[in-house]
């Protein structure tokens, strides 16, 4: 049997300030139903819109990552979705009265420990693993950026940061097992050069940023009074430096590589957007949110195209049709050249199964492209939709008296070209139950494995005799 699921046993909340609004934020992480995912529900907002936390809602990643949809947004949600996903979570629903996460300590420990303490209840659909089995890359080779995957048989991470600097040089950090998470890589703080600090109230962030809550690094001998001045600056208590150079007021650091630990947790949750667990090994040099965001971007593209792979029928196609190209005429009342369709495979009340093998004696190509033979998009089209005509028919009585008429056509995408020599095959199914003689189809076509064209099909079955 494959590992289940996981959502929480019971609500756990939180509150506190935003890292850059300041904002008083509650926050409540509620359990959620199999295959919710993680989504965020603005509950201070009219009709409390939710926003699933998946990389196509990202839309800024400056100095954390925000999501939106439906008109509501979300940001720093990284800490929080690193300890969901550190601890294996599958489902949540995230209530929030503001649009940022409480920055807690800067970490995602007091999440982890909240949950922990909580528990969590196995559910009964099975996880669904993305299993890496070949290198997924990201780089940005102008700032030495680069992350990439490669096959294992769980989660790992490696991360390497590097600032060029004295007091932060070279760090390297590892996760070798998730159930090290709540211990090595949870209390991990968040951190920021004093030499930012300025900028960063300039543009009117960090308001909620304090030494309970970040790592400040001073890399430079500073006076005192500039010290007094940035704290003015965000009506924070003036602090005695300890050191001209190293962590201000020499907060002590939990690991001698935390910083390295922190870039390793807020990867962990910018990786959560993938959407699914994952299994391989994360190498990251110098990563970053918006670096995060692109590499989960590409897994998730991945993923996407393996299901599609997916979904081509499995069929023999030497085994006797259902249909052979006699049987289908005296169903359709369609004949050369606009016969699309070879034979029918398999038939049942919700899908059909049709083929046909595209040859260079096709008509359509003394004139589409003569030189560089390709099948025009609309007969894929009109092949779909006699292949779907065939499972209408199929179920009345007397299919001769009947014919099939396009309503409309939404949603198409045509991925790939289709050339002679290929093998089409078509798959429909009905997305709602046949009323009043409307038929609603989605139809999918493919080449072995690849799925080359796709779309919604509305037509009408109208009785002619």
């Amino acid at each position: 049997m494959g590992e289940k699921q996981r959502t929480l046993k019971s609500p756990v909340s939180f509150s506190g300030k935003g890292l850059h609004t300041g904002a008083i934020v509650n926050m409540t992480i509620k359990p959620a139903a199999e295959n919710t995912g993680y989504r965020f529900k603005r509950v201070d907002l009219e009709g409390q819109p939710e926003v699933r936390a998946i990389v196509e809602n990202v839309i800024d990643t400056s100095r954390s990552t925000i999501i939106e949809e439906n008109g509501a947004r979300v940001g720093t949600i990284e800490h929080t979705l690193s300890a969901l996903y550190g601890l294996g979570y599958d489902n949540a629903l995230i209530e929030i009265d503001a649009a940022e996460t409480p920055i807690m300590d800067g970490s995602a420990r007091e999440y982890t420990e909240a949950l922990l303490k909580n528990g969590y209840i196995e559910q009964n659909a099975d996880k669904d693993f993305y299993v890496i089995k070949k290198t997924i890359t990201y780089a940005d080779e102008e700032n030495g950026i680069s992350l990439m995957t490669f096959p294992d048989n769980s989660l790992t991470f490696n991360v390497m940061i590097d600032y060029n600097s004295e007091v932060l040089g070279n760090q390297y950090a590892a996760l070798n097992n998730l159930k090290d998470f709540p211990t090595e890589i949870a209390p991990c703080r968040t951190f920021v050069f004093f030499r930012d600090l300025e900028i960063l109230h300039k543009n009117n962030l960090i308001k909620g940023g304090d030494l309970d809550n970040a790592i400040v690094i001073v890399e430079r001998p500073v006076a005192q009074s500039e010290i007094d001045r940035i704290c003015s600056l965000f009506n924070k208590p003036t602090i005695k430096a300890d050191k001209e150079q190293g962590i201000l007021n020499n907060v002590s650091l939990k690991f001698h590589n935390e910083p390295a630990r922190h870039k390793l947790l807020d990867l962990m949750g910018d990786l959560a957007l993938v959407g699914q667990p994952i299994k391989g090994r994360i190498l990251a040099t110098r990563p970053g949110h918006y670096s995060n965001v692109e590499f989960a971007k590409r897994i998730r593209q991945e993923i996407k195209k393996g299901k599609s792979k997916s979904l081509a029928p499995e069929i023999d196609l030497n085994a006797v049709p259902k249909y052979n190209i006699n049987q289908i005429k005296g169903l359709l009342p369609h004949r050369s050249p606009f016969l699309l369709i070879d034979k029918i495979m398999s038939v049942t009340e919700n899908e059909v199964i049709g083929v046909k093998n595209v040859t260079m004696n096709e008509p359509f190509f003394v004139g589409h492209f003569p030189d560089e033979p390709i099948m025009p998009g609309v007969l894929q089209i009109e092949a779909m939709a006699q292949t779907g005509g065939i499972l209408v028919l199929s179920q009345v009585e007397d299919p001769e008296n009947y014919l099939t008429f396009f309503m409309k056509i939404d949603n198409v995408k045509f991925r790939r070209q289709v050339v002679p020599g290929d093998t089409l095959v078509f798959r429909l199914e009905l997305t709602a139950p046949i009323k009043r003689g409307i038929v609603n189809m989605h139809a999918q076509a493919f080449v072995g494995e690849n799925l080359v064209t796709e779309g919604d099909l509305m037509a009408q079955i109208v009785k002619v005799k």
